[in-house]
């Protein structure tokens, strides 16, 4: 028994029908138990759970089945969807039993960076390695010489290489989430990233991890940011120089490798400052210069139809305040909820204390704006299911670029507003995406009719 997945992943143009003839036949998506070598060399394979026997899974059309001892569901993450196929379960489906099926079939309607990760005891099963690049390609895609996808995760390995269990223990859960000892590009310790001088790189970041915020340098090379969360944006550096990919956001990079044959420019990470690390090297090849110049061609993409939200007078306004964890306000009579392993709230209450309503509802067709305002001790990206929003501000300040997102960090002590049009009926998942957040009470969602 499986889960048929009748839907569009890699190569995948937007709005290509899923029967059209191009389009390429479905194949099956295994998840379950698996060893991979996350360490290498004399370390022993760690055991993980990943789709196909890989990490991360594989990008394609497919099949999948579930073969773990444990419900799961496949939640698509920032793709525009009908609300039944969007993986959530009590909210858009039964969760999928060991051995059982589910059907998900949608149109990929934006071109872009996305990924696919279960829904069903997050905490346990993304970290174990069920997750993966969800890639639609453009009808007509910038040029490059190589389009490549770093999927980066982090891991709690023991010293046995073997995944770490303490699975939700409550110094997680109510602190910065579960971040790991051990980082990974596409499964593996990053090492050595080959290019040739002159090359130029379509570098798709995702990032898969539960909890960790990546802020990546790349010494002289001058990366530009070409799309956010899968949406196009107008190219620009990186501010500070550094790529900043928080818990379940995507950055797409162009970049021109200008080192000379031979030179090796070392990626760093350094959000966290006092934990400084060098992430890859990127190696120049001694060979002979692919170019002496840049690549002579336009980085822009094209946007993607989403629909433009109007901030007016008859646009719909909430306001959500994050609080909660450790260091945080804690709104008054939460000990019941704490006891319940409920650390963190929006609006006061945690998940489990809204008893299956709504935060709030918007009729179908209006323009919403979302206020929230963070009064944790920590950062949190915030994700909402079903639609790209406009992040309007920060700390009421215009935000000039007014880019699209899924999921938006907001900082410690700040106010961000963003926009959409609830053009998508359903109940749609809003929740941070730190895992252990998500699990500890601070999700929610909202409903559209």
């Amino acid at each position: 028994m499986g889960s048929a997945l009748a839907t569009g992943a890699a190569a995948l143009l937007p709005g290509t029908h899923r029967m059209a003839a191009a389009a390429p036949l479905p194949r099956t998506l295994t998840a379950g138990p698996a060893t991979v070598p996350l360490v290498g060399g004399k370390w022993p394979d760690t055991k993980v759970w990943a789709y196909d026997g890989v990490v991360p899974g594989p990008e394609m059309r497919v099949v999948a089945r579930n073969h773990l001892d444990q419900p799961t569901t496949v939640h698509w993450h920032g793709i525009r969807l009908p609300n039944a196929m969007d993986g959530v379960p009590d909210l858009t489906q039964e969760a999928i039993p060991p051995g059982g099926e589910f059907t998900y079939e949608f149109e990929a309607v934006d071109a872009g960076s996305f990924w696919y990760h279960p829904h069903v005891n997050s905490t346990e099963q993304q970290d174990r390695g069920l997750a993966g690049a969800l890639i639609v390609e453009e009808r007509e895609p910038v040029r490059v010489d190589r389009d490549i996808t770093w999927v980066i995760d982090d891991w709690v390995l023991r010293e046995t290489a073997q995944i770490d269990e303490s699975f939700g223990h409550p110094m997680q859960l109510s602190h910065g989430g579960r971040t790991g000892n051990t980082v990974t590009v596409n499964g593996r310790i990053p090492i050595e990233f080959a290019v040739k001088s002159g090359e130029r790189i379509r570098l798709r970041l995702i990032n898969v991890a539960n909890a960790r915020t990546f802020g990546l340098k790349f010494g002289s090379l001058k990366p530009q940011i070409i799309a956010l969360d899968g949406q196009p944006v107008t190219p620009h550096e990186p501010a500070g120089a550094r790529v900043v990919v928080a818990a379940a956001q995507r950055v797409d990079l162009i970049i021109d490798m200008s080192g000379k044959p031979g030179e090796k420019i070392q990626v760093t990470d350094d959000y966290f400052s006092r934990q400084t690390y060098e992430f890859i090297t990127i190696s120049h090849d001694e060979g002979k210069l692919l170019r002496e110049s840049p690549l002579d061609a336009p980085i822009a993409l094209p946007a993607n139809p989403l629909p433009e939200p109007v901030v007016d007078d008859q646009a719909q306004r909430e306001l959500i305040v994050l609080s909660g964890g450790a260091m945080g306000r804690m709104p008054p009579g939460v000990d019941n909820f704490i006891q319940q392993g409920q650390y963190w709230f929006l609006n006061d209450l945690p998940d489990k204390g809204r008893e299956g309503k709504p935060i709030f509802a918007v009729p179908k067709g209006r323009t919403c704006i979302i206020g929230m305002v963070n009064e944790t001790g920590w950062e949190h990206p915030m994700h909402l299911h079903g639609f790209a929003f406009r992040v309007l501000s920060r700390n009421g300040k215009p935000n000039m670029r007014g880019e699209w997102l899924d999921t938006v960090l907001v900082g410690r002590g700040e106010t961000v507003e963003v926009a959409f049009v609830a053009d998508n009926p359903g109940d749609w998942m809003f929740h941070c995406h730190v895992l252990e957040h998500m699990a500890a009470g601070m999700s929610c969602f909202l409903s559209v009719a």
